[in-house]
């Protein structure tokens, strides 16, 4: 896509300021507002098991990183807490803890309940100098509330609410998919004291009318996408397991096209996630309108120290274009402000599709 600006000009504001004449000199001001938090950078550290390692935070935290989302505190350990503590607590009544508790897969590699969570986010305040977001990941109201003023106790900056779910149900609607969901975001930010963003993935029938409800409904931030991992057949086992694979810069796509249509349009701030792995990548996503670019796959690639990479290529391409901030970079090649807004939706597949047509015919 051809950036263009729109004749009758961009919004005002000066998220939408068109770089003009020589090369930027000065230094360029990297400082940004995510979830009404000043990040002295636009890259964040989302969600993995790096960010739940002291000394990984630690070097993020020197290598420059905006914040930091910690590993996510399953929806499952939960429930599986509660229920170890009601068993315990009926110990000698005749219950069967293996029957009530059922299967719940063992997750203490990444992070070990409850109480260490917390002892985490203590911790990861005491060691750095830039917000840290706690993630919570589940699809159900359930003790929600509760655990969300846990958090806030223990000092998180944020809460980052990871809506991972499958729609297998077929009796289920979209429609009470996203009523369950507003419901969920609802009880969690009534229960916070602090910003609560929402992480979802892209399956939404009309996700732009999902992003302003739940905006609406009090979300602070939206993170687009949640990058759904998914199961692979082993055939000499037969078997069905997880694939994980990292992702890489083309995956950006996705992302970006909904980072501009939103931008301007809801009340809450926007993430870009998945794709983001050089200081490109995340002039992009700012352009189009996110107000921070988070990374795990390149981190985990590259190691913490990567991070000052990406943000040293976006202060030397912010310099080359002219744009002396993020702020006066954030949203300029939004829908809302490139000539031909279509590109960002059907019209990009038609004009992809005839020039690859064209190119192979040569």
């Amino acid at each position: 896509m051809t950036i263009d600006w729109n004749e009758e000009g961009a919004p005002p504001g000066p998220g939408h300021v068109v770089p003009s004449g020589p090369e930027f000199e000065g230094e360029v001001d990297l400082t940004t507002d995510y979830l009404g938090l000043e990040l002295r950078s636009p890259l964040v550290a989302s969600a993995g098991p790096f960010t739940g390692d002291l000394p990984s935070l630690r070097a993020l935290d020197a290598a420059g990183i905006g914040a930091v989302v910690l590993p996510s505190l399953f929806e499952e350990q939960l429930e599986h807490e509660s229920t170890q503590f009601e068993a315990l607590s009926q110990y000698g009544s005749g219950a069967n803890p293996e029957a009530v508790t059922g299967y719940v897969p063992t997750l203490d590699d990444y992070n070990n309940g409850v109480s260490r969570y917390l002892a985490l986010v203590r911790e990861a305040k005491k060691l750095t100098s830039v917000p840290v977001i706690a993630s919570l990941n589940g699809v159900t109201t359930g003790g929600w509330t509760r655990y969300a003023r846990l958090l806030s106790e223990a000092g998180a900056d944020a809460i980052e609410l990871n809506v991972y779910r499958v729609a297998a149900d077929l009796d289920v609607s979209g429609r009470q998919i996203e009523l369950e969901t507003l419901a969920l975001v609802e009880a969690v930010v009534g229960a916070s004291s602090i910003p609560v963003s929402v992480k979802l993935g892209p399956y939404y029938s009309a996700f732009g009318n999902l992003a302003r409800q739940l905006a609406d409904a009090g979300a602070a931030g939206l993170v687009l996408f949640n990058r759904f991992y998914q199961p692979d057949i082993n055939l000499e086992s037969l078997s069905v397991g997880p694939h994980l694979v990292l992702s890489t810069s083309d995956e950006l796509r996705l992302p970006l096209r909904w980072c501009a249509i939103l931008h301007g349009r809801i009340g809450a701030s926007i993430a870009a996630t998945t794709g983001i792995h050089t200081g490109k990548d995340l002039a992009k996503v700012l352009l189009a309108g996110a107000n921070v670019g988070m990374s795990t796959s390149a981190l985990l690639r590259h190691g913490p120290d990567h991070t000052a990479t990406i943000l040293d290529e976006l202060e030397a391409w912010m310099k080359d274009t002219g744009y002396a901030s993020v702020e006066e970079m954030t949203g300029a090649v939004s829908q809302r402000t490139v000539r031909e807004p279509a590109q960002f939706e059907r019209a990009n597949y038609l004009d992809t599709l005839t020039r690859y047509a064209s190119t192979f015919l040569q």
